[in-house]
């Protein structure tokens, strides 16, 4: 089933960067400013709104990315009956915000590489990538305004409650995540379960937010949307294990990222905690020692990565986000009808955590 999930995501791309593009034009006009904007009281400055806004969003958005989360609010509204006609303008929503937050994450982070180029803020500055990430969390909030019409306010109103509650939860996230790493707060005796709620917070809470709008704009009810979000949130975490399985042993995803990028960063990933909850004294000191210098020597690093191999932190966590993604699918097996969408979605988690990019 991976490579009909591959097909799948591939054949949604255009569709979803259509979609993207209806809402920010890759080339703006005055017409496209008074659609976004609305009409000038005075005049807007077109050349200056291309290059602070428009140039970063699409030289971040075409550089690549799987759309995964895009593609999984249309494949669960496909799932519980939605019209996908009505419903895929809101594909815009969580890959832009999830773009966004990335831009903000790079600076936040300090890092140098994102899909194998200069990050945005080294490429255009820091003041314009934090305003472009920031814009990026509300352009998409258009696509709930443009469609109105389309939807029964009642709907409109929990889509938009939906939208709000989520970008809440994602900063949530990233917090914990920044004083872990920066050493702001004691990381070194972490829990498992604290950073799953992390992940939750981070990566989970934009696949959260695709199926919550995904159910929510089908008509489906609270209690559907409640378990196709948890379901959606064990993806969200599975794929962020798998993200640090691959920082830690994947050559390809490495030349992308950044050799062993989350070493640099000092991130207490699930498979650091794992390590350092069975790991003996000496190597314990060493590799939070290690993490807290923010080394980019690739012989510390390698140092690092040895030690996590040693205690089989890697297979620990490939253990995990299967046991996470099968918990949570057991509600949604009896909660929608069996078809060809509900199969896919079942194969579509597994191929999150199993994938080698």
């Amino acid at each position: 089933m991976n490579q009909d999930i591959i097909k799948y995501l591939e054949k949604n791309k255009k569709t979803i960067d259509d979609v993207i593009k209806k809402y920010l034009p890759e080339k703006l006009t005055k017409k496209d400013l008074e659609w976004i904007f609305g009409k000038p009281n005075y005049a807007y400055d077109l050349e200056a709104i291309q290059k602070s806004l428009v140039d970063p969003v699409w030289d971040l958005l075409n550089r690549g990315g799987k759309r995964w989360r895009p593609a999984l609010l249309l494949l669960i509204a496909e799932a519980v009956g939605g019209d996908l006609e009505k419903i895929k303008d809101f594909v815009v929503i969580s890959e832009v915000v999830h773009n966004g937050s990335l831009i903000v994450d790079d600076i936040e982070d300090r890092s140098e590489m994102r899909r194998g180029q200069p990050c945005s803020h080294l490429k255009f500055g820091v003041d314009v990538a934090v305003n472009a990430g920031n814009f990026m969390y509300f352009l998409p909030a258009l696509s709930l305004i443009k469609n109105r019409s389309r939807f029964p306010e009642k709907l409109l109103i929990r889509a938009w409650e939906a939208y709000g509650e989520e970008l809440i939860n994602i900063h949530s996230g990233q917090g914990m995540d920044i004083v872990w790493h920066n050493g702001k707060a004691s990381s070194d005796n972490l829990t498992e379960q604290q950073y799953l709620q992390m992940c939750a917070y981070k990566t989970g809470t934009l696949a959260r937010l695709s199926a919550r709008l995904a159910v929510i704009l089908s008509g489906g009810s609270e209690e559907l949307e409640k378990i196709m979000g948890k379901f959606a949130e064990s993806i969200g975490i599975a794929f962020q294990i798998q993200d640090d399985i691959l920082s830690a042993s994947g050559k390809e995803f490495q030349e992308k990222k950044g050799y062993g990028d989350d070493i640099t960063e000092g991130k207490r990933t699930l498979i650091v905690i794992e390590t350092l909850s069975k790991a003996n004294k000496q190597d314990r000191e060493n590799l939070i020692s290690i993490l807290n210098s923010h080394t980019k020597e690739k012989g510390k690093i390698s140092e690092a990565l040895e030690i996590i191999r040693k205690y089989k932190a890697i297979d620990y966590c490939k253990n995990r986000a299967k046991e996470i993604i099968k918990s949570s699918w057991s509600e949604v097996d009896n909660s929608i009808k069996e078809s060809d969408a509900k199969n896919k979605l079942k194969a579509f988690a597994d191929y999150l955590i199993q994938r080698e990019i």
